[in-house]
């Protein structure tokens, strides 16, 4: 529920929201057997809590019918859930399960790769996470994506990136376009 609660929206509103909603939701079959208008007042700080409070219950009725209540552990089991897109699913499938099936491209991710001259489609994220895939090895998808991801939220941000404390700023097109 919280990576389906993440998207466009800031991991602090995410981390305010999800205890109250885990209380409610603890499972999916909890999911499953409320409607979505009951859960939206529960995550109506979130951006486009309509739609989310929806994926959130269908999704909940999909893991009790098609996976025995259970989160699926695979990539393409994951995508079958609503609001769950590839960015999701490695996420879950990184932090629940393990494995390392690709790699969580988010905006962050995007850009970040963009600048460093990794990717020339910041705003494809399949091709930035094939292209990501084939620089690095897969044991270490997760902590790319995690170092990416935190890299642009404190450093290399969308608007104003602080260049002068980035570590690989000498890579960066970005800071070299600026000079």
């Amino acid at each position: 529920m919280a990576t389906i609660l993440s998207a466009q929206c800031t991991d602090v509103r995410v981390n305010q929201v999800t205890p109250a909603l885990f209380l409610f939701l603890p499972t999916p079959k909890h999911a499953s057997s409320v409607s979505y208008l009951e859960i939206e007042p529960w995550i109506q700080s979130v951006n486009y809590y309509h739609t989310k409070a929806r994926h959130i219950q269908q999704s909940g009725t999909l893991i009790q019918t098609n996976f025995d209540g259970k989160v699926p552990p695979t990539m393409q089991e994951l995508i079958t859930l609503p609001g769950v897109g590839r960015k999701t699913a490695n996420v879950v499938l990184a932090q629940a399960f393990h494995k390392a099936e690709g790699i969580a491209v988010d905006t962050h991710v995007s850009r970040v790769s963009y600048r460093l001259g990794w990717t020339d489609q910041p705003n494809n994220p399949m091709i930035a996470e094939q292209t990501l895939m084939s620089i690095f090895p897969p044991d270490v998808w997760e902590t790319v994506s995690i170092l990416l991801i935190h890299h642009g939220r404190v450093i290399c941000k969308a608007k104003k990136p602080v260049c002068q404390k980035c570590i690989v700023m000498k890579y960066c097109k970005h800071y070299m376009m600026q000079r």
